[in-house]
């Protein structure tokens, strides 16, 4: 089965209710009412399709797949791996992780399981290649979907000796290991790679390499697991692309080192709408959105969403009437070619029974749930001919995993909060109010492709992240960076001789101390007149780093403390481009100014109105149109006026008025692609 346009559907587990086929009977004539044409299955399955050791019941899931295989429905197939069956953990203990205090888990969770264990792998790998076998080939299967969730560490004994081969792999010598660790600090020098330990709360936590070098590991060997997965899928004899779901802002795994793994980006949003205003929410999950995008440079999934309210939210808040839509869209504003649910019908029991669904515990069609959930449906089917389209952003933002591990492991000028996402989040606000499409790289990306780079507090540098910077700025980038960057290299050493390190000439100043201020201090940048407008002030608050400028201009001057008249915001020109150092954790309206000054001179303002807040507008393109997304995240309407314009309506009110929760989409013809 080709899918055309959008994915549209969700998590479906038909093997809660085998004993009741007129309830999976009626769920396919329900799905057709609400234009779902997918549906993931196989989440949790193992224990329905593999009851007992080597003993495989596959018809059920036969059935399934060729009864929404004759009625349209395609089929996202997950491997098992995300819980194990009862009989697995009962018969081989080692499959079941061991915690960072050494106590081992007893049965039960969801990723409760060592990805070094040969036993579970030898397991996951033969259910793997007999699902491949049984449907990789099955018309209606059109993508595979790798265990769900991946999260979490193991430190059996095990993993103890994977470890150990990692790091003897990439040290090559215990002397070269112990010099990048630092380990003669505390007179913790490691005779031999056998007497290395993963962290513990019960051993060793303060060497910064080393909890480095464990997270780094954890996120490969999670990597060569959905690698081993995939080899059971291909050998089965499927060749159908494969992803993995990710999640919010997860800090556990570097989501960049499976990029070479997946054919798909996903990701499973749940964010918490109606908590705060929603322009907030709408613009923190738009960040997250463009992460994702960002990981391939090409339409993502959003894998799964809830159609009304979560139950594992501290308050698990319904949806109000129209915000499923905005949030749907969203989604594919920002990228994706899907929108689909967790979950299509509601369990009856156990930790998720209250869990959203789009059919319910009442099982009827006239639901206000699935009135919207048909609604989303069809705007999905209207703009059908965007699914395939890109993002191109000519905006960036450092955001580089291993540098917020080291940055937070740190130890340094504040332990409580470092404020990096809030200061993340800034910058993405001000490039998004502006309407500009934004990506989100690590450090292993190139810079090609951009006119406008921002850094914050990027604290560890690799990757030779030093010349990618230079470069980009000489042949006439826009590279803006704020204090905390360049302070050590990739094994969380200090680099020596200064910082920004390597970039000093590129900057034009050198950061000479960093103090960290207490919660309710303040200070403020008053402006030179060089930038913003004279006498101008913004408020700054947890850090202020001191700086001795050399060919840098000062453009910001702190006005209390002993670093009063001090340089708080500096430019300096690089050969063809310029570079913009922050000195302090400035408000929101110093990044909203700052952005749109950028933004003006790097001449990047596309849209043709001005964007008030609240109002979200995205944009994607194919060879033939360019299609604008229009937004409204505030309780009052909206009107936009793109008429006498090159925009013509694709979907909307053609009066211009933009409810609350509503969404228009312009399109116009890609002349830069012809060109």
């Amino acid at each position: 089965m080709k899918q055309t346009g959008f994915i549209y559907g969700g998590d479906y587990n038909p093997e809660q209710w085998l004993d009741t086929p007129e309830i999976l009977k009626q769920d396919i004539e329900y799905m057709k009412a609400a234009h779902i044409n997918e549906v993931t299955l196989g989440v949790f399955s193992w224990s329905a399709l593999e009851p007992q050791e080597g003993v495989y019941e596959f018809k059920w899931l036969r059935n399934i797949i060729d009864n929404l295989y004759e009625n349209g429905i395609s089929v996202i197939l997950s491997t098992p791996s995300g819980a194990r069956p009862k009989w697995l953990a009962d018969s081989y203990p080692e499959v079941l992780r061991v915690n960072a205090d050494r106590t081992n888990n007893l049965f039960g969770g969801r990723h409760n399981h060592c990805y070094t264990s040969p036993v579970y792998r030898e397991a996951i790998y033969k259910i793997d290649r007999k699902l491949s076998e049984q449907f990789g080939n099955h018309p209606a299967v059109t993508i595979w979907h790798i265990s769900n969730e991946l999260g979490g560490d193991c430190h059996c004994p095990l993993c103890q000796k994977a470890f150990r081969q990692w790091i003897e792999k990439k040290y090559g010598t215990i002397e070269a290991l112990n010099k990048a660790w630092n380990t003669a600090f505390w007179s913790h020098t490691y005779p031999s790679f056998e007497q290395v330990e993963s962290p513990s709360p019960r051993g060793e936590q303060e060497l910064h390499g080393l909890n480095l070098d464990w997270k780094r590991f954890v996120t490969d060997q999670t990597a060569d697991f959905v690698s081993w997965e995939k080899k059971a899928i291909w050998e089965g004899g499927s060749e159908l692309p494969v992803t993995i779901n990710m999640m919010y802002d997860y800090k556990g795994l570097n989501y960049h080192k499976f990029k070479d793994l997946i054919d798909f980006a996903s990701w499973d949003s749940y964010p918490t709408w109606h908590k705060e205003e929603e322009k907030e929410t709408a613009l923190d999950t738009a960040l997250q959105h463009d992460f994702m995008r960002s990981i391939l440079k090409k339409p993502f999934l959003l894998m799964e969403s809830c159609p009304t309210a979560t139950n594992w939210q501290s308050v698990s808040k319904l949806k109000r009437p129209g915000m499923l839509g905005a949030a749907s869209l969203q989604a594919v504003a920002h990228g994706a070619d899907s929108v689909q649910y967790f979950q299509i019908r509601q369990s009856r029991g156990a930790s998720e029974k209250f869990h959203g669904a789009v059919i319910d515990h009442y099982g009827g069609m006239d639901t206000r749930v699935f009135e919207e959930v048909t609604g989303v449906g069809s705007q999905l089917l209207e703009l059908s001919e965007i699914a395939g389209s890109t993002v191109r952003a000519r905006a960036a933002i450092l955001h580089d995993c291993e540098s917020r591990w080291a940055m937070e492991d740190s130890q340094g000028p504040r332990n409580k909060d470092l404020h990096y996402m809030d200061v993340l989040k800034k910058i993405f606000h001000g490039l998004r109010k502006l309407g500009l499409d934004v990506d989100i790289l690590d450090m292993e990306e190139e810079l090609k492709g951009y006119d406008l780079v921002f850094a914050p507090m990027l604290y560890m540098f690799r990757c030779d992240i030093e010349t990618k910077i230079r470069n980009f700025v000489a042949k006439g980038g826009t590279f803006v960076m704020t204090y905390w960057s360049g302070i050590v290299n990739e094994n969380d050493l200090c680099h020596l001789g200064g910082t920004p390190h390597q970039l000093m000439e590129v900057f034009g100043l050198r950061s000479t101390e960093l103090d960290a201020l207490y919660e309710g201090e303040r200070n403020s940048g008053k402006s030179t007149g060089a930038f913003f407008e004279k006498e101008k002030r913004y408020e700054c608050r947890n850090f202020c780093n001191l700086i001795r400028t050399d060919s840098a201009e000062t453009l910001l001057s702190f006005e209390t403390d002993f670093y009063e008249g001090y340089p708080a915001f500096a430019r300096n020109s690089y050969e063809k481009g310029k570079a913009y150092y922050i000195c302090a954790d400035f408000e929101e309206s110093f990044y909203d100014d700052l952005c749109l000054k950028l933004v003006e001179e790097k001449g990047l303002l596309k849209v043709p109105f001005d964007i008030p807040e609240g109002v979200a507008v995205t944009s994607r393109e194919n060879p033939l149109k360019k299609f604008l997304f229009i937004q409204n995240f505030r309780k009052d309407k909206f009107l936009v006026n793109l008429r006498n314009t090159e925009w013509k309506l694709l979907m909307g009110d053609d009066t211009g008025v933009i409810g609350q929760y509503g969404t228009a989409v312009y399109w116009t013809v890609n002349q830069e692609e012809r060109a």
